[in-house]
């Protein structure tokens, strides 16, 4: 699928994008931002983790987006037994009397951590490798993990019993912290009329890996302008409490703010929602666009904040 222009291949990607949500459309009932959030670091080469109650969908979201494309699909479901090597593979002893890796489930294009926050950091630091690196290492062997590569990541906020919550470090490399909430009373009237009936709904493939890698680096190529990387980084900075740039307010209410990552974050999002609206440059408003989900897991509230119940939510809407 050679374009003659990135202009070209910048309409195909709105195109596709537009088939794309049709396609799960018939799937999934509304949850159309969480749509377009998890197509939008599909083509940014970024990570997701999706937030929300028990029977929003979650799981059967990212297995109908991992059937609309034409890519490999692994599920993992964590659980507090989990080992690494259930995740990345292990080395074991043929009969010849040779050691072989039996390669693990991350060995996906698209894999499904189902209810991360249920297994002991160990396990969890387990994708740590392959969600940055895109390898893993074995018994000192390095081994690529194919391209294109996203890991999806689920999570109850409500269970605190036996759960693990995600440090830090492992937060960060999640491209976007999305939060599904719970259909409106039509859209509900639509799943439950869908779902009681003998009627399968298919869901076609309509991009392959070549495609996927190929509008990624489009997303790459997309030019922007000075004042859009400045506001970018500018709204990083704010919300670094006590240092030169930092809010007032965010002063008041948070430990930690957002790293580095946030801002390339915000720029590569920035491009990649621009061409899905059908844009060839990003402006501030696209920047605006994936604000939310890129700062919402890496702001730290102190004392403050949560004895004045103010979310983390409130706090990056004041500072857009």
């Amino acid at each position: 699928m050679p374009f003659s222009s990135d202009k070209e291949a910048a309409d195909a990607l709105a195109a596709s994008f537009k088939t794309l949500r049709q396609e799960i459309g018939k799937v999934i009932v509304g949850q159309d931002e969480v749509v377009r959030l998890v197509l939008t670091a599909v083509f940014s080469q970024g990570h997701c983790l999706l937030v929300g109650v028990p029977g929003l969908a979650k799981t059967l979201l990212i297995h109908t987006i991992a059937e609309s494309l034409d890519l490999s699909f692994n599920r993992i479901q964590f659980t507090p037994d989990l080992m690494p090597s259930d995740i990345v593979g292990s080395e074991t002893l043929t009969q010849s009397r040779e050691f072989q890796f039996v390669r693990g489930p991350v060995f996906a294009n698209i894999v499904l951590a189902d209810e991360i926050n249920r297994t002991p950091p160990k396990t969890q630091a387990a994708l740590l490798e392959s969600m940055q690196e895109y390898s893993v290492t074995v018994a000192g062997k390095r081994y690529p993990l194919e391209r294109p590569f996203f890991v999806l990541a689920t999570q109850n906020p409500i269970e605190q019993e036996g759960t693990y919550p995600l440090p830090e470090a492992q937060l960060d490399r999640f491209m976007f912290n999305i939060q599904l909430g719970y259909p409106s009373y039509q859209e509900e009237l639509n799943i439950v009329k869908g779902t009681t009936s003998d009627k399968l709904q298919k869901v076609g493939k309509i991009l392959n890996s070549a495609q996927i890698q190929e509008f990624q680096q489009l997303v790459r190529r997309v030019p922007v302008a000075d004042n859009v990387v400045e506001y970018a980084v500018s709204l990083v900075h704010k919300t670094r409490p006590n240092t030169e740039r930092a809010h007032a307010r965010v002063s008041q209410l948070l430990e930690w703010g957002a790293g580095p990552r946030a801002s390339q974050h915000l720029i590569v999002g920035a491009k990649c929602n621009a061409l899905l609206n059908g844009k060839y440059s990003p402006d501030i408003e696209d920047v605006k666009a994936v604000a939310l989900p890129i700062l919402r897991h890496r702001l730290v509230r102190n004392f403050k904040a949560e004895a004045e119940g103010i979310s983390v939510e409130q706090i990056v809407k004041d500072l857009l």
